[in-house]
C-alpha cells in the first residue's frame, strides 16, 4: 500500500476541488494513484458536487416524518424551484428524512449517512444541494402538517407538534394545532421559553416610542405589561389565540382535551438564506469577455 502523503492529497484537491477527507479516501482506495483517485471521485459524483458547492441553494423541499413518539422536520436545499419537482430529488429528500428518523434527529449522523447520496444526486441533476437542518420533537402524540405541498409530505413549510396526554379528541386538536403553527409561526412554546433579553427589548422599544410619555408611573407599568402580554400572544404558542377559535388560547384548547404541549418545530423553506441577485448584463459580459 502506497503512503498517502499530504502532498498527494493536496495534488488531488487541486485537480478535483474535492474535500480533503474525500481525497484521502480516494487515494487510499486507489493505492495513491492520483489519476485513478480523480476518476474514482468522478464516478462517485464528488468532483461535480465539489465544483457546485459555492453556488447558493435556497430552494428545495421541507419534509416531515414521524414514528410513534418522535417527529422530524428536514430541509434539503437545491438551487432552483425546478429541482423540487424532480422525482430523483424528491426520493433523495425522502431517504434523508428516513435516515433522520433512524438517527433520532441527529444532524451529523444523518449527514454522514447520506452525503454520498447527495453527491450522486448533484452529479445527476447538476445543481448544488445541501442538507441544511433537522429538528426533532418527542412526545406521546406527534402531529405534522406541510403547507404548499408539492407532493404528499413535502412542501415549503413543515410543522411538527407533540402533545403529552389527552383524551379521544386529542388527535383532532393536534392536527389543527399543527395547522395553527403554520399560519402563526410562533417563536416559543411557553412564556418560560422566552429569552428575558427579548422581553426587555420589547419594553425598551415600547417606552422609547413615546406611548408612555407624561403618564403616571402606575399607568406606565400597566401599559408596559399590556405590551408584553401582546408580545406573548404574538410569539408564544401557548398564549396565541387559537386560529379556529380566537376566544381561546392554544394552551386552553389543548387542556380541554386533557393534553399538554410537549414541543414543536416550524421550518420555512430557504428562510434566512441570502440569494444572490442575478444580473443578466454582468453574465453576458463575462461570457463575451
Amino acid at each position: 500500500m502506497a503512503e498517502i502523503t499530504a502532498k498527494l492529497i493536496q495534488e488531488l484537491r487541486e485537480k478535483t476541488s474535492a474535500g480533503m477527507m474525500d481525497c484521502k479516501k480516494a487515494l487510499t482506495e486507489n493505492n495513491g494513484d492520483v489519476q485513478a483517485a480523480a476518476d474514482w471521485l468522478r464516478q462517485k459524483g464528488i468532483v461535480k458536487a465539489a465544483s457546485k458547492a459555492g453556488r447558493v441553494a435556497a430552494s428545495g423541499l421541507v419534509t416531515v416524518v414521524k414514528c410513534d413518539d418522535m417527529g422530524c422536520v428536514v430541509e434539503l436545499n437545491a438551487e432552483t424551484d425546478f429541482v423540487a419537482k424532480n422525482e430523483k430529488f424528491q426520493k433523495l429528500v425522502a431517504d434523508v428524512a428516513a435516515k433522520a428518523l433512524e438517527f433520532g434527529g441527529d444532524f451529523d449522523s444523518t449527514l454522514n449517512a447520506v452525503k454520498d447520496d447527495i453527491a450522486a444526486t448533484i452529479a445527476t441533476i447538476g445543481e448544488n444541494m445541501n442538507l441544511r437542518r433537522i429538528a426533532k420533537v418527542t412526545g406521546d402524540h406527534i402531529y405534522t402538517y406541510v403547507h404548499n405541498a408539492l407532493v404528499p409530505g413535502m412542501g415549503q413549510i413543515g410543522v411538527i407538534v407533540a402533545i403529552n396526554g389527552g383524551d379521544d379528541k386529542v388527535d383532532e386538536i393536534g392536527s389543527k394545532i399543527a395547522m395553527h403553527i403554520a399560519a402563526n409561526k410562533p417563536e416559543f412554546m411557553t412564556i418560560a421559553d422566552v429569552d428575558p433579553v427579548a422581553v426587555e427589548r420589547e419594553k425598551k422599544v415600547f417606552i422609547e416610542s413615546g406611548a408612555t410619555a407624561n403618564k403616571p408611573e402606575n399607568v406606565v407599568e400597566k401599559m408596559v405589561q399590556g405590551r408584553i402580554n401582546k408580545y406573548y400572544a404574538e410569539s408564544v404558542l401557548e398564549e396565541q389565540p387559537f386560529v379556529m377559535d380566537p376566544s381561546k388560547t392554544v394552551k386552553q384548547v389543548v387542556a380541554e382535551v386533557g393534553g399538554k404541549l410537549a414541543g414543536f418545530a416550524y421550518y420555512l423553506l430557504g428562510e434566512g438564506i441570502e440569494k444572490a441577485e442575478d444580473n443578466l448584463a454582468d453574465e453576458v459580459s463575462k461570457m463575451l469577455g
